[in-house]
């Protein structure tokens, strides 16, 4: 079960941080040159379908395992032990990008105008970048250090 559950959690990751690498290198700087957001619009509504479940899955397989770290003798709001920190971490990072998901999709995408894609390029690259640090700290749990 961990190995699959693993898994699951690794491709969510692939899916949602290397489709928002792939907005951020390569459909924005585009978008942006052109003053397109029609452009960003047509990836969002690709990317959406399959990001979403992606995000999803990842969620839930790892808070399973997470559980699967934590001594049971340790409370969930003891964070001195390294894998629950880093498990910590993980979850502000989480839920800052849930936070910065929402506001883009409810206040920034209904406001994108043609030319103007400053607002949108601010979240994408925030998440993107939270997106990365959470492949990164998920590497650093699963190897016990970065490198």
């Amino acid at each position: 079960m961990f190995q699959l559950l693993l898994l699951i959690h690794v491709l969510g990751a692939v899916i949602w941080t290397g489709g928002h690498l792939v907005l951020v290198c390569v459909v924005l700087p585009r978008a942006r040159r052109a003053g397109d957001a029609g452009a960003v619009r047509d990836f969002e509504a690709g990317f959406e379908p399959l990001a979403v479940p992606a995000l999803v899955a990842q969620v839930a397989s790892g808070a399973w395992l997470a559980a699967q770290l934590k001594p049971a003798d340790v409370g969930w709001l003891e964070v001195g032990s390294y894998p629950l920190s880093h498990v910590a971490l993980k979850v502000v990072a989480i839920l800052a990008i849930l936070a910065l998901a929402v506001h883009a999709k409810l206040r920034v995408l209904p406001r994108l105008e043609e030319g103007d894609l400053t607002a949108y390029s601010r979240h994408a690259l925030a998440v993107t970048v939270l997106s990365v640090g959470l492949v990164v700290m998920g590497v650093g749990l699963a190897t016990g250090g970065y490198f």
